[in-house]
């Protein structure tokens, strides 16, 4: 008699090796076009992997940020736009964890996990025009935001207004996107991450419930409810590392494939051209300390999220240090990297239709966001005096 066969399961990691190799089919077309990528977006949500860090006991993967982080780097690859938005999608999902109440996020992990609901992200704390009225149990945002990174094609927001009626308070609200007085601007039209749609969104007298408002604990509470803007920085490590890797593979294949070694190294071809090599050293140098950076942050984010309130106040400090590091050298390797690899590939690999310029394109927009100037302060500030990081909205 023979056994019935059951049906392979597929890892989390193969579903994401998987949907990268499709991504990776259209990437430097739809760099070119940008706009939203609505069936990459939609591949995205039949995979099950928008739920992946949601606890199983909520209908999610039960994923580790070892392995989400590891996702974010699988696409970042392949398609950076896809990437960062993924991110984003998880980055807004720890956001309503550490900042409301458990009847808060649970419900919304449950319906993100049950309904694969995407969450796109208005917070932008830095820009200040939105501005939230009171009123008699619920709040009213009118303004305008930008660099609003997957807001577009999302079923969620995570928007921010200026409390005019306490202080010009931050305030935090998880709200639906097709609310009404919800405008998505499809404006996003950088030299780079041209799929994020990280334009701009209006809102007109939308009315927050209270019961919509990020207040228990909110942000900057807690040690643990400080993790929120870690977790933003080594998304954005694991972003750039998986660019430079993109990016370092694309050039040894063209390399390989295509490159012509120069006449005076009197080789045959270019696999043994010394100044070549030499190239693909350094890369390869700066690619494994950064991996070995990353992969140490990823570890130390994993326990210090297991501790939860238990978190001191000394352990995120000490995690804000190692994400830092890596997070300047992610910028610098993966800057140097995706300027030179047209040195190892030659004239040729410009042409256009390759698109190789747009994992530096990519990697210089995001890397933009958040200067490397004030984390390398920070360090010089831990190297010299032992002084850990002052926790902010934004490290």
């Amino acid at each position: 008699m023979t056994a019935i066969q059951q049906p392979k399961i597929l890892s989390a990691q193969q579903i994401a090796r998987k949907l990268a190799a499709e991504f990776a089919e259209t990437a430097a077309e739809r760099d070119l076009l940008g706009g939203t990528p609505k069936a990459q977006r939609n591949a995205l949500r039949q995979s099950g992997l928008l739920a992946m860090s949601i606890p199983k006991e909520y209908g999610g993967l039960g994923a580790s940020w070892y392995e989400t982080l590891e996702v974010v780097r699988e696409f970042a690859r392949v398609d950076s736009s896809i990437a960062h938005v993924y991110g984003f999608q998880h980055l807004m999902l720890a956001t309503v964890r550490l900042f409301s109440r458990p009847d808060q996020w649970q419900p919304w992990f449950e319906q993100t996990a049950r309904n694969q609901w995407f969450w796109g992200n208005a917070l932008n704390p830095l820009d200040t025009r939105t501005i939230a009225k009171k009123f008699a149990g619920w709040r009213e945002f009118s303004g305008r935001k930008s660099f609003c990174s997957g807001s577009a094609d999302s079923e969620m927001l995570i928007a921010s207004a200026i409390d005019e009626h306490n202080g010009n308070k931050l305030l935090i609200a998880a709200l639906p996107s097709g609310r009404t007085g919800i405008t998505l601007h499809d404006d996003w039209d950088s030299i780079g991450q041209r799929q994020t749609d990280s334009g701009n969104v209006t809102f007109e007298r939308v009315r927050v419930e209270e019961n919509e408002l990020l207040l228990d604990p909110g942000p900057l509470s807690t040690p643990f409810a400080c993790l929120r803007p870690l977790i933003a920085q080594l998304t954005f490590v694991n972003l750039f590392l998986g660019i430079a890797e993109g990016a370092f593979f694309e050039a040894r294949s063209y390399t390989l494939k295509e490159a012509r070694p120069w006449f005076k190294s009197k080789v045959a071809h270019i696999s043994e051209e010394p100044y070549t090599l030499r190239h693909f050293g350094e890369f390869w140098v700066g690619l494994e300390s950064v991996r070995l950076l990353t992969e140490r942050a990823n570890t130390l984010l994993d326990d210090a999220w297991s501790k939860k309130d238990s978190l001191s106040a000394d352990e995120r400090g000490h995690l804000a240090v190692a994400i830092a590091t890596a997070k300047v050298a992610s910028t610098r390797v993966g800057l140097d990297l995706t300027a030179r690899l047209f040195e190892v590939t030659g004239a040729r690999a410009t042409h256009a239709s390759l698109g190789l310029d747009r994992f530096w394109r990519n990697l210089r927009t995001q890397t933009l966001h958040d200067p490397v100037d004030y984390k390398l302060h920070e360090l010089g500030d831990w190297a010299l005096n032992e002084a850990l990081p002052t926790p902010t909205f934004y490290s």
